[in-house]
């Protein structure tokens, strides 16, 4: 039997660590763990639907779905209006907004990660926003409505100019000298899944500058981020170098179970070392040599664990990474006994020479062609 999502909230609410990293798969419930920790840490007091609490109530700052849910596209298709974003009034739209001005900073960080033809227009009271593009005529595509991955990159940079500002005025441990008093009772961000719409260039780049501000933090104010991208996962899991000689405290793993419950699991090392296919397949082949329990179905396994190294290390055939003094034979054997289609050519018991075939071949793709070893 596993946890609860309050359980696991609870569980990173006593944790001593500066970052929490979790990777989940979409759809295991991210978000909603998101929401139980936000009423965990600060349950809602009655009345507080009415009269929303002020910013300098607040003791965790979110980003996620509930965040993309205060922008909402208006659309007067009637009156051929031109499309608007709302922005529904919050203490943290108010702030960076009304309060502070940082429409330039938003419109910068947006642009850098669309396009800097890509331009937001908010209104003088910034309760909407609307978009224009810059054509290489200099002429203006005006009131258009932008894509879904625009649209969170355009409220992932509302919050990233908010977290900038939480982080400066924090890291002034004198209380007095702080040009606000709003943040002092912040305790924790918690971020879910930032811009998952981003390529690949940009995605490493969203990572590095998350990075960059959670070590830039010199308070006592805690970071949880949860993804569902292993690449995110490992570019945060480097910068921020999680692996504390081994221990990788603060890493995890958030799975659900069939009957509803969860676990939060320590995970060893970067994405690279958790959660890749090529991984998997290892460790599947090695544990079936460990329990003597070979099966031919393993051979395919191997064949699919050599051509997918081959793939990365760039050699044209699989087949090259075979020991040379037998390159042909061993490349035979392989494609014999793992695409045999006749049903009575073959027992599922490979013989023991051919088991002693894939533990040969299993050692010789980790030792000759650089597979991390795990030090005794």
């Amino acid at each position: 039997m596993g946890q609860t999502l309050t359980d696991i909230a609870e569980q990173l609410r006593n944790a001593n660590n500066k970052v929490q990293l979790i990777y989940a798969f979409n759809g295991t419930g991210k978000t909603r763990l998101s929401r139980a920790f936000k009423e965990l840490v600060a349950p809602k007091v009655e009345g507080e639907e009415a009269q929303p609490a002020d910013l300098a109530d607040k003791k965790v700052l979110y980003y996620s779905a509930f965040t993309e849910d205060l922008f909402y596209w208006k659309n007067d298709l009637e009156r051929d209006a031109e499309p608007r974003l709302v922005i529904q009034p919050n203490a943290f739209t108010r702030w960076v907004l009304e309060e502070q001005g940082q429409d330039q900073s938003i419109t910068t960080t947006f642009q850098h990660y669309t396009s800097e033809k890509l331009t937001p227009h908010f209104t003088a009271d910034f309760s909407s926003v609307s978009f224009s593009f810059e054509r290489g005529n200099k002429q203006q595509e005006p009131h258009i409505k932008i894509s879904k991955g625009e649209e969170s990159n355009f409220i992932w940079s509302v919050f990233n100019a908010l977290l900038e500002q939480v982080i400066a005025e924090l890291n002034i441990a004198e209380i007095s000298n702080r040009s606000t008093d709003v943040f002092n009772n912040l305790k924790y961000v918690f971020v879910d899944d930032p811009v998952s719409s981003l390529d690949e260039n940009h995605l490493i780049e969203l990572a590095v500058n998350v990075a960059g501000l959670i070590k830039s933090s010199q308070s006592d104010l805690k970071f949880i981020i949860t993804t569902h991208s292993p690449l995110f996962y490992n570019v945060l899991h480097n910068e921020l170098d999680l692996s504390k000689k081994g221990k990788n405290e603060g890493c995890y793993l958030l799975e659900r179970h069939e009957d509803g419950s969860f676990d939060l699991t320590v995970k060893h090392g970067d994405s690279n070392k958790s959660f890749s296919y090529h991984l998997h397949l290892l460790q599947t082949i090695e544990q079936a040599i460990a329990d003597q329990k070979v099966e031919r179905y393993h051979f395919t396994l191997l064949r699919n664990l050599y051509e997918k190294t081959a793939s990365f290390l760039g050699y044209p055939k699989w087949s090259e990474l075979l020991p040379d003094e037998k390159q042909l034979y061993y490349s035979r054997i392989i494609n014999f006994t793992s695409h045999s289609t006749l049903s009575n050519e073959a027992m599922a018991v490979p013989t023991p020479a051919e088991q002693a075939t894939v533990k040969l071949l299993t050692d010789h793709l980790k030792s000759r062609h650089a597979f991390w070893q795990q030090s005794a």
